[in-house]
């Protein structure tokens, strides 16, 4: 899970993952949302409602667009502020300028009149995409309101809450009859809490479907002699929207022969995969030499401070044969990236198919991941999620579901789901209508609508696809380039990526932000839309706008009181400083239409 928080007072978008409802199905039950209307909406169909006779047409002269002179990201250094961007942020900033081409944001206030520009002058391919449908599923329920765990993760410091709530072992038990197995909790740290307290019902609640979890898959519930060890994670969300992070790493008991394996499983409120992975090694370590020694250690882990991003916390314990030992615990900087493995993500999909996901998910349709690991399924969940920041997605996120619970994908909801690969004929024989199934382990859609592929504007996505196949030579480039600062990785080059592709989409919002009589703020829906030069972009947006993840970052923006300073809000300033094209006037306003007139003409 992803967390991209600062101390209190900061106001930076964070990632919640919508999971699994801690109730008797462990399902969500959406309430009944707003429906779409039955007719297929098609990005063609509303480039026709164009205006023949506005020529109010976005000039395209030429213009030597500056680089971003300085990065408000708080991870860069003062030295790389002073001298410019790094040298992947120049990169990729040139590789969408080019792309884009000449045309700019139009500087018009939210009052101007709402008419689309034309986009014939600088959007030829755009046209490749007129005869191809792209539609929003009409069945799926949207829930409405709209969390983000920035909220949590502050209030978390604030009040200096313990690392973790819970940690347990799950074993598996041999049944009755059969040679059949059932997961249950066989040991559990703390073992008390105190009857009347609102986390002794929740921990309730989630100690009686984590076993589930830690065992999805039957085939996988036998003796072994050599079973590698795996670390892989799982969300549970309560009943009032809170989420809990499972961290959990499947092992093999020390012995001789065959054994069965146990999970060892973190629950904490905080999202950091590779902390608690690293805490989880410790203790896989401790449980060889002697199991006691685990209840003693994470007492220790428990009593730890919560931790601030970038702040270090120490943990120190006892081990027979070493002594007195302490560990390092410690949050990056960049907390938003702490939870994400964009390399699996990018080892399992080509470039081509993850755009594709990418875009799937974008207008919040039904996606199966399917991986013959959990750890596979676990990252490559959590990674193409993070590529949607500064959206969140906001519907049910279960990174591995349970073989006996597939029938939650026949949910009239949008979803993400993983399943292991064994489960996939049984997903097949399922009445699951408009959903996308992508085999992780072949690189290939199982089952796909069809137009996963000219769902994007057709000018950001070949941007983002260039970017994404070029990843390596940047990072090269970048590395001989950083002049004694610390290098980029892939994930601040993908973060980069995806978050120029949102402020080339939408990153003129501001322009459109006006206050209302209450005080709150309002967008000017209509003229943020239309503002925009090109006409993919604006065929893209009629629907992306209906969906839960705009309506929530909007009403964000809309309640929030000043600025935000998260790394998005720093791009999408420079952008707006750098791109914005100023209206014309008198006379150079009368020339500029006058010739956008003839032009059309001449087309005609």
């Amino acid at each position: 899970m992803l967390c991209d928080c600062l101390p209190a007072g900061d106001g930076i978008r964070d990632y919640p993952y919508e999971d699994v409802k801690l109730s008797t199905m462990c399902l969500p039950i959406r309430p009944p949302g707003p429906k779409f209307s039955p007719k297929g909406q098609t990005l063609h169909g509303y480039a026709g409602k164009v205006d023949k006779n506005v020529f109010q047409v976005l000039a395209s002269k030429s213009s030597t667009f500056t680089e971003s002179a300085n990065s408000a990201s708080p991870r860069y250094s003062s030295a790389q502020k002073a001298h410019g961007s790094p040298q992947y942020i120049s990169k990729i900033e040139t590789i969408f300028d080019d792309k884009r081409g000449r045309k700019r944001v139009k500087n018009q206030g939210p009052f101007a009149r709402a008419e689309e520009t034309s986009g014939t002058e600088s959007d030829p391919e755009d046209n490749t995409k007129a005869g191809r449908s792209v539609y929003i599923q009409s069945t799926l329920r949207r829930r409405p309101g709209y969390r983000t765990l920035e909220r949590d993760l502050i209030q978390l410091q604030q009040q200096k809450q313990q690392l973790f709530q819970i940690f347990v072992v799950v074993s598996l038990r041999k049944n009755a009859t059969g040679n059949t197995y059932s997961p249950e909790i066989t040991q559990q740290f703390p073992k008390m809490f105190e009857k009347s307290s609102r986390l002794s019902r929740e921990a309730e609640d989630q100690l009686n479907v984590i076993p589930k979890f830690c065992f999805p898959d039957p085939q996988d519930w036998k003796p072994s002699a050599h079973t590698p060890s795996e670390t892989f994670s799982f969300v549970l969300t309560g009943e009032d929207g809170s989420r809990w992070f499972c961290y959990c790493r499947k092992i093999l008991p020390s012995g001789k022969g065959k054994r069965l394996p146990e999970v060892h499983c973190i629950v904490s409120k905080l999202g950091c995969f590779n902390l608690f992975a690293k805490i989880l090694e410790e203790v896989e370590r401790r449980r060889e030499i002697s199991p006691p020694l685990v209840y003693t250690f994470m007492r220790s882990v428990m009593e730890a401070p919560f931790p601030a991003p970038g702040r270090t916390v120490t943990v120190k314990s006892f081990l027979p044969g070493s002594g007195n030992e302490v560990l390092t615990l410690c949050r990056p900087v960049d907390s938003r990236l702490e939870h994400v493995d964009f390399d699996s993500l990018l080892q399992c999909l080509s470039v081509g198919k993850l755009l594709q996901v990418f875009a799937s998910l974008l207008l919040e349709r039904r996606v199966i991941f399917i991986a013959d690991k959990l750890s596979v399924l676990s990252r490559c969940g959590h990674a193409v999620l993070a590529l949607l920041y500064p959206f969140t997605w906001q519907h049910t996120f279960v990174p591995v579901l349970p073989a006996s619970m597939l029938d939650i994908s026949c949910s009239p909801t949008p979803f993400l789901i993983g399943v292991l690969a064994p489960c996939l004929p049984e997903v097949l024989e399922l009445p699951i209508e408009e959903v996308l199934i992508v085999d992780l382990c072949a690189d290939r859609f199982v089952i796909q609508l069809g137009d996963e592929d000219c769902i994007l504007p057709s000018k950001l996505q070949a941007a983002l696809q260039q970017v994404l196949e070029d990843r390596e030579d940047i990072l090269r480039q970048d590395s001989r380039d950083a002049c004694g600062e610390r290098p980029a990785d892939l994930s601040a080059l993908l973060s980069e990526a995806f978050v120029r592709f949102f402020v080339e989409l939408v990153g003129h919002y501001p322009l459109h932000m006006v206050e209302a009589a209450s005080g709150a703020k309002e967008l000017q829906r209509e003229s943020f839309r239309k503002s925009h030069p090109s006409r993919g972009v604006r065929q893209f947006l009629q629907l992306f706008m209906e969906t839960q993840m705009f309506a929530g970052f909007i009403q964000d923006k809309e309640l929030r009181k000043g600025g935000g300073r998260g790394l998005y809000e720093s791009r999408v300033a420079e952008y707006l400083d750098s791109r914005l094209e100023p209206e014309p006037s008198g006379v150079n306003k009368f020339l500029k239409g006058l010739g956008n007139k003839m032009k059309l003409l001449q087309m005609k």
